[in-house]
C-alpha cells in the first residue's frame, strides 16, 4: 500500500514536471553565468589592455568564417578519427591484459615495476621515435595516443577485477564455474563501473594527446590549424580553433558520461550515486 502510494506520487511528480523543471532551472543558471562571463569578457577588451587576446563578439565572427567557408571539418575529422582509433586500440590491449593481471595477483607481481615505470614516461618524449617510424601521418599521433591511454584503462581494469565481491568469487569456485562463464558473468559485470571509468578517463586524455601531437609533429588535424593560423598572424581564427578543441572535449566527456550511466543503469554504482 505504501509502496504504491509512493510510486503513484512519484508520477505525478514527473508528469508534473518537477524533475525536468529542476534540470532546466540548472541550465538557466549555467547559460546566465556562461553569459556573465562572456560580457565581462568583452567589456575586459574593449576597455582593458588584454593584447591580441580577442572579444567574444570577435571570436564568434571567426568560428563563423571557419564554418561558412567549409575549413572546420576536415581538421576535425583528422583530429577525431586519431581520437577514436587511438581509444580502440588502447581499449584492445588494456582490457584483455587488466583482465589477466587482475585475476592473476603474481602476473600483476610481475609486471608491476614495468607498468610504473612505463606510464610514468611522459608520451611526448617519444615524439621524435613516432616521427622516425611513421613520419607525420595518423601512425604518429596513433603511437603516442595509445601509449598514453592505454594505462588508464589497463588499471582501471585490474582494479575492477581485483574488487571483486570475495563470496561470489568463493562461490564461483565452489560450485566449479567454468573460467569462461567466471569472466563473463561475475568478473566482467563487477568491473564494468571501474572499466567505464577508465575509458571516459582515456577518451578526454586520447583527444588531448592528439591535439599535442598536430602541434608539435605537426599532424593534420586542428593542432595543425592552431599553428597555422598562429604563424599567418590570424589570432582570431587561432582562438577559434582553441574554442573548437574545447567544445569537442566538454562534448566527449558528456556523450562518455550520458553512456556510462545508461549503459551501466544496473550497476551499483551509478545506483548508489543516484544515476546522475
Amino acid at each position: 500500500m505504501t509502496a504504491a502510494t509512493g510510486t503513484r506520487a512519484r508520477g505525478v511528480a514527473r508528469r508534473a514536471g518537477g524533475v525536468p523543471g529542476g534540470a532546466r532551472r540548472v541550465w538557466a543558471v549555467k547559460a546566465g553565468f556562461v553569459a556573465l562571463l562572456a560580457a565581462v569578457w568583452e567589456a575586459a577588451v574593449r576597455f582593458g589592455d588584454l593584447g591580441t587576446f580577442p572579444a567574444p563578439t570577435e571570436l564568434c565572427r571567426a568560428l563563423t568564417d571557419l564554418v561558412g567557408d567549409g575549413e572546420i571539418g576536415g581538421p576535425v575529422l583528422d583530429t577525431l578519427t586519431s581520437w577514436a582509433l587511438g581509444l580502440l586500440v588502447s581499449a584492445a590491449i588494456g582490457v584483455p591484459v587488466g583482465l589477466v593481471l587482475g585475476v592473476s595477483a603474481s602476473a600483476y607481481r610481475l609486471c608491476r615495476f614495468l607498468l610504473d615505470f612505463l606510464r610514468t614516461i611522459p608520451s611526448l618524449a617519444l615524439v621524435p621515435l613516432a616521427v622516425l617510424l611513421y613520419g607525420s601521418g595518423l601512425g604518429s599521433k596513433m603511437l603516442l595516443i595509445v601509449f598514453t591511454c592505454v594505462w588508464p584503462i589497463l588499471l582501471q581494469t585490474v582494479y575492477g577485477v581485483r574488487d571483486i565481491d570475495p563470496v561470489a568469487a568463493e562461490t564461483c569456485r565452489s560450485y566449479r564455474i567454468r573460467p569462461s562463464h567466471r569472466a563473463l558473468f561475475l568478473i566482467l559485470p563487477s568491473a564494468a563501473g571501474y572499466l567505464a571509468t577508465g575509458v571516459r578517463i582515456a577518451a578526454g586524455v586520447s583527444l588531448l594527446i592528439s591535439l599535442s601531437a598536430e602541434i608539435i609533429i605537426p599532424s593534420p588535424g586542428i593542432g595543425q590549424a592552431i599553428t597555422s593560423a598562429q604563424l599567418g598572424g590570424a589570432i582570431p581564427a587561432m582562438y577559434a580553433w582553441i574554442a573548437v578543441a574545447g567544445v569537442l572535449g566538454v562534448l566527449i566527456n558528456l556523450l562518455f558520461t550520458r553512456v556510462e550511466r545508461r549503459a551501466l543503469r544496473w550497476h551499483p554504482s551509478q545506483r548508489q550515486g543516484g544515476g546522475r
